[in-house]
Order: C-alpha cells, then structure tokens, then sequence
C-alpha cells in the first residue's frame, strides 16, 4: 500500500501543480474566470493555503484534461507521454525548430494580428494573440471573435472560441500550428519581420485546414504587430473584429495590399 499523504502534502502538490498550468494563461483573473472559480478563493489554491470541494477539485480536472493524481504527482508525470514532435524520430528536423524561437527573434507578449477573413473576402478580422515560452518551446494563445464564430455557425462561448499554438523557428522567419480544441480547426501561419522603425511587424500568410470552398478561400496574408504588455493589448482589443480595409491600421493595410490578390 503507497505512502499515505497529509492534507499539508497534498495542498501543497496542488498548489505547485495549479501554479504550473497557470503559466499557460496571461492572468490569474482569466483563468480563474474561465473556471468559474473566485478568484481569491483560486488563489488561496495557488499558494497551497486552502483545499477545493471535491466539485471544483473535479472542474479543475476536467479543465485541465488531468485526473485526481494532480494531488499526488507532480504535473510532468501526468502529462508525461513521449513528445509527438520532439521526440527521436522527429527531434533533428520538427524538434530542433519548436526549441528554437529566441526572444530576439519572437518576442513574448501581445500581438495584434490581421488578415482577411476566410469566409467573407469582403472583411478583414483584426484580433489579439498572446505569445509566452514555456521551458524550451513557445507558444501561442487567443480567442475568435464572437462575430467570425457566428459567421461560421460555430459555439460562441468562450471555450469554443480559444485557440492555442505552438511556434516552429525557420530559416528568415516562424511558422505557427494552431488549433482549437479538440483540433476542432487547425491553420498554418508563416511570419517573417519587416522593416519598421520599432522593428515590431511581421507579414507572412495563414491557411486553414479546409476543403475548397468557391464561397472562401483556404489562404491570405496575414500581420502581426508586437504590442508588448496587458495595458496597451486591452485599449488595442476594443477595436478588434471585423472591419473593411479602409478601417484597418495604416501599416496593416500597407502590408496586407488589399487591392493585390494573395498568391
């Protein structure tokens, strides 16, 4: 019979455990807003102080996609199954890009990004990605507008709407994989920097993992602008969504070339 632990024990692995996947998440308010949870209640599970119902302890888990081990096992081991990407097979080609993403090259924070959209060629969506390392790897995270998810007749509830990514270093650039949950979608992003007095654009194209649709197109150019901290992405985020490309931010449109088709 394994080693019987005391609530002092289990608290604390929780809380190292919850501090961990926090890191995923650019605040402690988003996440605990996400969860349903109080955020200085979800706090106190943070810093190991206080315990969940076993209710919360099992929205945690679902959440989180981990069992009740994450009150005995450090979070490495339940999620310790062997890398699909940085693994002996792929690690010299896939794997040597994903751990290659320097800050010089990419830095962490917030972007604001925009291309056409894909489903109405008329618009364009401009929207807010939020970009972190976490050990070796960097990734990315955000969310589809309500009004693109409606668009596509999709669930507009927050869940639905997140996205996240993972960063692969190229030659004179990245490229980014992301999805929604479940795979549910996926797309393909190349970026590349552009020449800017604050040397905080990149221009690149997105693609989206679709079958031909004479309605839409599967490809477009696509910019990202390096914004930096919370404060300047949340004035920034009030003017997300959709707009024509008279609306769009000067440097976008210049870079988008909305009167030249996409190639």
């Amino acid at each position: 019979m394994g080693q019987s632990r005391s609530p002092a024990e289990l608290r604390n692995m929780l809380g190292a455990n919850l501090r961990r996947l926090a890191t995923d998440y650019e605040s402690v308010s988003l996440l605990s807003r996400d969860l349903g949870i109080n955020r200085t209640q979800f706090n106190r599970y943070l810093s190991s102080e206080s315990f969940p119902r076993p209710d919360v302890l099992a929205r945690i888990c679902a959440f989180f996609n981990v069992d009740a081990r994450i009150l005995l096992e450090p979070i490495e081991s339940l999620t310790g199954k062997q890398d699909p990407i940085n693994n002996p097979y792929l690690r010299n080609f896939v794997g040597s890009g994903v751990v290659g993403v320097s800050e010089n090259k990419f830095p962490s924070g917030f972007y604001r990004f925009s291309r056409r959209s894909f489903v109405d060629v008329d618009v364009f969506t401009v929207g807010i990605v939020y970009v972190f390392r976490r050990d070796a790897s960097t990734y990315l995270r955000g969310y589809e507008t309500v009004g693109a998810m409606k668009i596509q007749n999709l669930p507009t509830d927050t869940a639905s709407r997140e996205f996240r990514g993972l960063f692969i270093q190229q030659d004179d650039g990245v490229s980014v994989i992301a999805s929604r949950n479940n795979a549910m979608t996926c797309s393909f992003n190349y970026l590349s920097p552009v020449a800017s007095f604050q040397n905080n654009f990149w221009v690149g194209y997105a693609t989206r993992t679709i079958p031909d649709d004479p309605e839409g197109q599967r490809a477009t150019r696509l910019v990202y602008e390096y914004l930096g901290n919370a404060a300047k992405a949340l004035a920034v985020a009030r003017t997300c969504g959709f707009c024509d490309a008279a609306e769009l931010p000067a440097f976008h449109r210049r870079l988008l070339k909305p009167d030249q088709p996409f190639a």
